[in-house]
């Protein structure tokens, strides 16, 4: 399995397409705080509650000067349906060969019902991108629960009540 990121590691840079046809390179947020989140699947019930519960409080996150990406191992043109049926305005990208969730530490051995699978970790980090590029982790929360989750970081960040 990969190694899991803590708070003050560096965060590994990516380049990844996104669904809305753009590419997003981390490192190119320079100056910029980022909201990280891993999930297994698009149109999937757990997935929806978590991305339909950050774009519900995305001006909270925009306001407080965060940028939301969600991450998952599904091709663009399923991210682009998983957008327009629910209506999302977050930004989601497509790590199809998963090397991007391996590097985070997102993507390996994980419990299900009592069975032990590998898969997406349902993740979510918190990253200062520096002036030079840089990314460091801030918050490292991994196995998160969908539902509750977005609520329980935006108070984390004391940008929500």
């Amino acid at each position: 399995m990969s190694t899991r990121l803590d708070p003050g590691s560096s965060a590994p840079d990516f380049s990844l397409p996104a669904a809305d046809g753009s590419t997003v390179r981390l490192s190119d947020l320079r100056g910029r705080k980022v909201v990280v989140y891993f999930y297994p699947a698009a149109l999937t019930p757990g997935c929806t509650t978590q991305a339909v519960d950050f774009t519900s409080h995305l001006d909270e996150f925009t306001d407080a000067g965060y940028l939301v990406l969600g991450i998952s191992p599904d091709p663009v043109a399923k991210l682009r349906r998983f957008v327009d049926k629910e209506q999302l305005r977050v930004t989601l990208l497509s790590d199809a060969d998963r090397a991007v969730m391996t590097a985070w530490g997102t993507y390996g051995p994980k419990n299900v019902y009592g069975k032990e699978i590998v898969g997406v970790i349902r993740s979510t980090f918190v990253v200062d991108v520096a002036e030079d590029g840089v990314a460091t982790v801030q918050v490292a929360q991994y196995n998160v629960r969908a539902k509750g989750h977005v609520d329980k970081l935006a108070r984390e960040l004391g940008i929500a009540g």
